[in-house]
């Protein structure tokens, strides 16, 4: 299984463990991940909110150069797959916007080479079944949320599961040996920038998403977002302050999760990056993995 490799912005500075640990992932099961030479930025909310065309050239560039090579694009971040999967819909809608693009990009792009989110790749391209067979040191009594964030799934034109209940995540935490939780927030928005620019909105948006899976009894949060990460990681203090409340809460990324259940090293995968202290959950692990091993 061969894909190109779109990492975007976030994964190479904010969002580093993504990056480290899907890498490892796909090396693991055997997935060859082919970077996009000199990938451009996706545009992001930016471009979007700037000009359409603009939006929508800036992932056609980057799809281009996969589909130049025959390949369907890998893409982590949720807000990269959405800008360029809205692309992909465009331009496979018609021949004039086609026409458009491959002129502002200065090469075609025809919509062949689909955008394809990376969480839908592990689920269905590689199948769960197989995963669970490179499984060897399940998430054994660990209790997840999967947090897929407000972009990852919609608009439902777009997206790849169910926009308002998606299962994707929460079944592939259950491939890996772990225990998926229902709960209410699952596709609630983290704030996005206003935990920077409203601050009180912004953290108002990140406690309830927090006090959401603590109220449900969940270990830690799994997400495919790594400003959704930024925000229930690195701003949990901020928002402990403001409710007084302790959460607690490791965040991961899934691939972060895939690759401890693989038997990857912790510091491989970026674990050790974390704002939130990760090592009650892999003692955790740790020790469901001794109890299985002893006679």
């Amino acid at each position: 299984m061969k894909y190109a490799y779109f990492p975007g912005c976030s994964l190479s500075s904010t969002g580093l463990e993504y990056d480290m640990s899907t890498r490892k992932v796909a090396q693991a099961l055997g997935i060859d991940l082919w970077e996009i030479p000199e990938w451009n930025c996706c545009g992001a909310s930016s471009a979007h909110l700037t000009d359409q065309l603009l939006a929508l050239a800036l992932p056609a560039r980057n799809l281009a150069i996969a589909e130049a090579e025959g390949l369907d694009v890998a893409i982590p971040c949720a807000a990269c797959y959405a800008r360029s999967k809205a692309t992909e819909v465009e331009v496979r809608a018609s021949k004039e916007m086609e026409q458009t693009i491959s002129e502002v990009i200065e090469r075609p792009y025809t919509g062949k080479a689909r955008a394809r989110a990376l969480l839908d790749i592990f689920v269905k391209d590689y199948g769960l079944d197989a995963i669970g067979t490179m499984v060897n040191k399940p998430l054994k009594g660990l209790k997840v949320v999967s947090y897929y964030g407000c972009l990852l799934v919609r608009p439902p034109k777009l997206g790849f599961d169910d926009p308002e209940d998606p299962q994707s995540m929460d079944s592939l935490i259950e491939a890996l040996g772990g225990t998926p939780l229902n709960w209410a927030f699952k596709t609630e928005c983290c704030g996005a920038a206003h935990a920077t620019a409203q601050v009180e909105i912004g953290l108002s948006m990140i406690e309830r998403i927090l006090s959401g899976a603590k109220e449900v009894g969940a270990d830690c949060i799994a997400t495919a977002c790594p400003l959704c990460m930024n925000n229930l990681d690195m701003r949990q203090n901020q928002a402990t302050a403001k409710t007084g409340e302790q959460y607690n809460l490791p965040i991961f990324y899934f691939t972060e999760l895939m690759g401890l259940a693989l038997g990857l090293k912790p510091e491989e995968l970026g674990v050790n990056k974390h704002f939130v202290n990760t090592s009650e959950v892999l003692n955790k692990l740790n020790e469901a993995l001794t109890r299985r091993d002893t006679p």
